[in-house]
């Protein structure tokens, strides 16, 4: 199991005293944040407990656990308080007209560094260049929506990038939940987790996952697998200047700034940029 730091998790409700003024089901309900947001920054057995199926739970269990929570798991990150007992706060305002590095700024708060690590990794093993974008774009969509995270963000993505980079990242979603020794991908503990360790991926997740790995960019896709699998270092320092160069090579960026060029998904970019809009 991840184990609990008591004060770190204390100190991230505003201390004693804040927490002492909390009702035993909001300390419940802050607590479960806090396990969900280690969970997201600390991927395999070794950084997260070990191995050892007796600790995960079954996937019955993890629907039970529905109509325990006041939020639904896939919403994106930009429309939920990322720190237990706290609200949502103020987001930066966007220029005009916005680039994808003002996203990663602005917008890609809780999955930049991840995706980061992911973009590292593929260059360091000297991947082309396409590939290495998919890795850095590949989770960043989560902060609009989680559920099925790799078709929205192909889709996202789509207008501006080479089409080898939106295919990788539409089908790394079925490829993580297979392992491919010979590629260097393990299946994640962390997906026992949140599955139930007798998970079995749904039908249109095991078609997309039987297409892929019968199509000539599937090394494409793995590679977005392997390079997030160990990406989960949230004390690693990460920057986007050293792929500020690729950006500009195969980021197609419309001058009327994301969000604002009438592209199919542009909809998708205003709604990161205004995401309090009621309506």
């Amino acid at each position: 199991m991840i184990q609990l730091d008591r004060r770190k998790f204390i100190a991230s409700l505003g201390g004693a005293a804040a927490v002492s003024l909390m009702t035993h089901e909001a300390r419940a309900d802050a607590l479960e944040h806090y396990l969900e947001d280690r969970l997201y920054a600390q991927a395999e057995g070794d950084i997260a407990g070990g191995s050892g199926a007796a600790k995960f739970p079954t996937a019955e269990e993890v629907h039970a656990a529905i109509p325990s929570r006041h939020y639904r798991r896939g919403v994106g990150g930009l429309f939920v308080a990322t720190q237990p007992g706290t609200n949502v706060d103020f987001l930066p305002e966007m220029p005009a007209k916005p680039t994808l590095p003002d996203f990663f700024a602005n917008r890609f708060m809780r999955t930049s560094n991840h995706c980061l690590q992911s973009a590292n990794k593929a260059m360091e093993r000297g991947v082309q260049e396409e590939i290495v974008l998919a890795c850095l774009l590949h989770d960043t969509v989560q902060e609009l929506m989680k559920t099925d995270h790799g078709y929205w963000g192909a889709q996202m993505y789509a207008p501006y990038v080479p089409e080898i980079t939106s295919w990788a990242i539409r089908y790394h979603q079925a490829l993580r939940f297979f392992p491919d020794e010979a590629a260097g991908y393990h299946y994640p503990d962390l997906y026992h987790r949140m599955y139930g360790m007798d998970y079995v991926p749904p039908p249109h997740i095991q078609a997309a996952k039987a297409f892929a790995e019968k199509h000539e960019w599937y090394f494409a896709a793995r590679e977005v697998t392997v390079s997030d699998l160990y990406a989960f270092d949230d004390t690693a320092k990460v920057s986007l200047d050293p792929f500020m160069d690729l950006i500009g090579r195969h980021f197609k960026q419309p001058a009327e700034g994301l969000g604002y060029d009438n592209s199919e998904s542009a909809h998708m970019w205003r709604s990161m940029i205004n995401p309090d809009a009621p309506l």
